[in-house]
């Protein structure tokens, strides 16, 4: 669990800088900040995104997660649990769901989580983890600086998600093999995409409803593949 709690001090020692940088800030420095950030998140979206080999697990993960997601409404239950979180922090910040949400999927849903985890979990040194802290920790800085407070209550599904995976990793490096984590990894991208179209204002898209597909693909890529 070493390296995820590291990931996770790296997280909330970004948000603090992002928090005082962010009171520096004109409101334009803020806006251009965020488009960068939706820029970035497009372009990792479509390099997770290319890992697929198999389309139609990828279509099917997609449709068959989000009628999933939209039928439980887990945009609505993320919300509620983001405003009760606004709440218990007495946080005036109108972004703060925007930005519990954005943090939680650009520092959960990509590859080096899971190998991350694997890696250590399994004994070895977290040096992926390690490197995905740093990267997590620059991208905090510039989410929290354009989003505010809420980005750094995303470290409480990263310790369950990645930590989670790091105690199991024994358990479940047979069933991840290479090809679920690649497939896992492009629906991911997907989401990621669909998140940046959300923060470029291209499109409001419920990317939360969507996220059941991250167990549907994982079922399919090891059913049919």
């Amino acid at each position: 669990m070493l390296g995820t709690l590291i990931n996770a001090g790296a997280v909330i020692i970004g948000c603090i800088i992002g928090l005082l940088i962010h009171s520096r800030l004109p409101k334009n420095i803020i806006k251009i900040v965020f488009q960068g950030i939706g820029l970035f998140i497009l372009f990792l979206g479509i390099q997770m995104a290319d890992k697929t080999n198999n389309f139609l697990i990828m279509i099917f993960s997609i449709v068959l997660g989000s009628i999933i997601g939209e039928l439980i409404d887990i945009d609505k239950l993320v919300n509620i649990f983001s405003e009760w979180l606004k709440k218990k922090v007495k946080s005036k910040n109108d972004n703060f769901s925007d930005g519990f949400t954005t943090a939680f999927i650009l520092f959960c849903l990509g590859s080096m989580t899971i190998l991350g985890a694997f890696e250590e979990g399994l004994g070895g040194a977290p040096n992926l983890l390690l490197a995905k802290s740093l990267m997590d920790g620059f991208s905090a800085i510039a989410l929290s600086a354009s989003l505010g407070i809420g980005v750094i209550f995303s470290v409480i599904p990263l310790l369950i998600y990645q930590g989670g995976l790091t105690l199991f990793a024994a358990s479940l490096q047979d069933f991840f093999t290479d090809i679920i984590i690649n497939e896992l990894t492009a629906v991911g991208g997907l989401l990621m995409i669909g998140l940046s179209m959300n923060i470029l204002e291209i499109k409001k898209i419920k990317i939360l409803n969507m996220i059941p597909s991250l167990i549907i693909v994982v079922i399919l890529a090891y059913l049919f593949l």
